[in-house]
């Protein structure tokens, strides 16, 4: 076998040598390098579609990876700092399912904030595992959640000492950071394994003056989202793993889920970036950092519009700050997050990440130009000019505390009946509802209905956030357990 280095790109040479030796396809796709779907080619370019092709000898296998995919994933959990890393072709969602599903079975304890992605309740819902939600406490403010204080992750420890997990946020949506290290400590300490949803710290590992990642801070596993912030194409994320976790046992699992049918455009491009990254990833982010830091100078210059950033931690449940996150508090100008994003795109053709009832992310890159920087400040400050006004009644909070009456598998997969919205007080919900981009759900299977979160619903409704998960997609109704 090859001593490869992190100079090498394994997968994507085994790919070019294919591509070059004009191999006769008698196996799917059924395009055929695109001679049979030319509209698809010229669309998506001649190059593109010849690469799309199926698991071959020569090109390995994602199930059982022996050769060239096993070589590209190794090179990823030496760059990554890990033990073993897994590619995966169905996003952070498919890396953080396979991890929690590989550390917990059904009627496990799960130790977790409940400002998670819904993936991660998702998995539970799926497996039968059960949460022991940590309250992540709020910067009130913004009205964003924080992460776990290392106290209250003990405490639930304690109160739960059969627990299998604990599950830690690093960053969130908005940048901001627990003090994972310890909290590794506490978990580790009492016999649990610390699990990390990294879908948007790829470049903890590669950046200079950066958080902590999690395999720095020895977390046991970690899902890393490489497409949101490291180059590798839309939907392509890396499971890592520590020494502690049998790997055999997690490719297992990662095969009750994940197609046998990868991808390969998606894997090549998780091996393109991982080189990249570990080449060119300390230049990028420092690129990135300044773009930040220059547009949060500016904007926060503007008036009304706060973008946040290292002022705001406080040693725990905000230990650190991503500085490559343009998080921006919109509500002093009169307009909720998902206005200002609205507006960014319809009036400015602007594209940002997500607006919330009081935020806004903008999602900055090396990739990024310094013109673009300068046309969102313009834009942000011709927004308030045209179109702030008096926030006096707007709602501010982004969460909720959950009332966890049942368990989400229990509660998803109950006899329920549909109940109109204001009616539903009270109840046990049994489906998610929650504004899709951050995902972060505001109501879960098995969670107690109230009036806060009636109230909530309805004024992100009427702001125009993107309200999914529900059975009735208009969510006039919700579905509650019998």
């Amino acid at each position: 076998m090859r001593n490869y280095t992190q100079q090498d790109a394994p997968l994507m040479e085994a790919m070019r040598e294919y591509h070059i030796n004009r191999t006769v396809r008698f196996d799917v796709p059924g395009h055929k390098g695109g001679r049979g779907n030319k509209e698809l080619a010229r669309f998506l370019g001649d190059e593109c579609v010849k690469l799309d092709v199926n698991s071959m000898k020569n090109l390995d296998n994602l199930c059982h990876p022996v050769s060239v995919i096993k070589d590209a994933q190794a090179l990823a959990a030496e760059a990554f700092g890990a033990k073993n890393a897994f590619f995966i072709i169905n996003g952070a969602t498919g890396a953080s399912q396979a991890m929690i599903m590989s550390t917990c079975k059904a009627g496990d304890k799960l130790i977790m904030p409940r400002n998670v992605h819904r993936s991660a309740i998702n998995a539970l819902v799926v497996n039968g595992a059960v949460p022991v939600y940590v309250d992540p406490g709020e910067e009130k403010k913004l009205g964003i959640p924080l992460g776990m204080s290392a106290e209250d992750v003990e405490k639930a420890i304690l109160e739960n000492p059969d627990a299998k997990a604990v599950l830690v946020n690093n960053p969130t949506y908005y940048g901001v950071c627990a003090d994972i290290k310890k909290i590794a400590d506490i978990a580790h300490k009492h016999g649990m394994l610390l699990l990390a949803d990294e879908a948007h710290g790829t470049h903890f590992y590669f950046g200079e003056n950066m958080p902590c990642s999690a395999m720095e801070a020895g977390a046991d596993m970690a899902s890393v989202s490489v497409h949101k912030t490291g180059g590798s194409l839309t939907q392509s994320a890396i499971l890592l793993c520590a020494e502690t976790v049998n790997a055999d046992y997690v490719r297992q699992v990662i095969n009750l889920t994940q197609t046998t049918s990868a991808s390969y455009l998606l894997m090549v491009s998780l091996d393109i970036a991982r080189r990249n990254l570990a080449l060119n990833g300390r230049d990028m982010f420092y690129k990135t950092m300044q773009y930040t830091e220059y547009a949060r100078e500016e904007i926060n210059r503007l008036g009304g519009y706060y973008a946040y950033g290292e002022e705001l931690c406080n040693g725990d449940s905000f230990y650190a700050f991503d500085r490559t996150k343009l998080s921006i508090h919109t509500r002093n100008t009169g307009l909720a997050g998902i206005e200002v994003y609205d507006l960014l795109r319809d009036e400015y053709d602007i594209q940002i990440e997500f607006g919330d009832i009081g935020n806004i992310l903008a999602i900055v890159t090396a990739g990024d130009r310094e013109l673009e920087i300068e046309r969102l400040i313009s834009a942000l400050s011709e927004i308030q000019r045209l179109y702030g006004g008096d926030p006096t009644g707007m709602l501010n909070s982004e969460y909720i505390p959950p009332d966890v009456a049942l368990p989400p598998q229990k509660a998803f997969y109950a006899d329920k009946k549909a109940m109109k919205l204001k009616d539903s007080i009270g109840n046990v919900c049994a489906e998610f509802v929650m504004c899709y981009p951050p995902g972060i759900p505001i109501l879960a299977p098995g969670e107690r209905i109230t009036q806060d979160i009636i109230d909530y619903i309805l004024y992100a409704k009427e702001r125009g956030c993107s309200l999914t998960g529900m059975q009735d997609m208009t969510l006039s109704s919700l579905q509650v357990v019998r």
